[in-house]
């Protein structure tokens, strides 16, 4: 069971390094490439997307830092999958909205916030039923 674990450790850290680099190309895009064609509030949102994407890719980083030390857990795990579905559901919404200015776009940004809240309650459930 440990080899599955040591796979899913990778994955994340994997994961977590390329949200990373993207956030932080996303964002570099966003100052100098948007900056002269979306108004303040589209960029504004822009900017909110790169800052979530650029934290819960760090969160990506620290659940495969985490399951290297830890037993193999479900809660652990969905914890990494809440996180990523989170970037792609939360800050790809806000990136596709300020983009687009299409505002039905909105109604899924929400979607993405709760997986954020279910991965850090997943991590905390992870470290709350670990072995001492």
């Amino acid at each position: 069971m440990r080899d599955c674990n040591v796979r899913m450790d990778k994955v994340f850290i994997i994961l977590g390094g390329i949200n990373a680099a993207l956030a932080v190309a996303l964002g570099a895009f966003g100052a100098h490439g948007l900056k002269r064609v979306l108004t303040p509030e589209w960029l504004t949102i822009y900017q909110t997307g790169v800052h979530y994407h650029l934290i819960h890719a760090l969160g990506l980083l620290c659940v495969g830092i985490i399951a290297q030390k830890f037993t193999p857990s479900w809660w652990l795990n969905s914890a990494g999958y809440c996180l990523l579905a989170g970037i792609i559901l939360f800050s790809g919404s806000l990136y596709a909205l300020s983009l687009s200015e299409l505002r039905f776009l909105g109604m899924i940004t929400p979607f993405g916030g709760l997986s954020f809240l279910l991965g850090w309650g997943f991590l905390v459930t992870a470290a709350f039923k670990e072995p001492s």
